[in-house]
């Protein structure tokens, strides 16, 4: 599960990217399509907002895909005060909080991750997103 990440570089605020822990959320796209567009190269243009923006983008990635390092003395993600697990219907668990995943040669640390359900993900215990090719169903509901 060692995670590959890319660097984009600002003035600001540099951004990394893992296609590993990517599925495709697409909350950075919603949230900021002039930085994270997948029609342009490259498709993370970090100077074209604020990097307060693009911080909040960032932290909106449910995986742990996106993560930022702000050059200009503003915050770095601060974790949930509380874990929480989010279950998505047809899809992973949203973990957010202070995260500790121990593998059997290490241990994986972050502040959102998501967890495969399915069963078929390539990137076990991480989801791919195997649940939408597999057609994974479940209502997400508990009990």
């Amino acid at each position: 599960m060692p995670d590959e990440y890319r660097k984009y570089s600002g003035e600001k605020i540099d951004v990394e990217f893992s296609l590993k822990r990517c599925i495709h959320a697409a909350e950075c796209v919603r949230g900021a399509v002039k930085v994270f567009n997948p029609k342009q190269k490259p498709w993370i243009q970090v100077d074209n907002a604020d990097a307060d923006t693009v911080a909040e983008v960032v932290e909106r990635c449910p995986t742990g895909a996106l993560r930022h390092t702000r050059k200009d003395g503003g915050a770095a993600e601060q974790p949930d005060p509380e874990p929480t697990v989010k279950v998505v219907k047809d899809g992973p668990l949203y973990l957010r909080g202070t995260i500790e995943i121990e593998l059997a040669d290490r241990v994986e640390q972050g502040t959102r991750v998501a967890l495969c359900r399915c069963g078929h993900s390539e990137n076990k215990p991480l989801c791919d997103g195997a649940h939408a090719k597999c057609e994974f169903k479940d209502d997400g509901q508990v009990g």
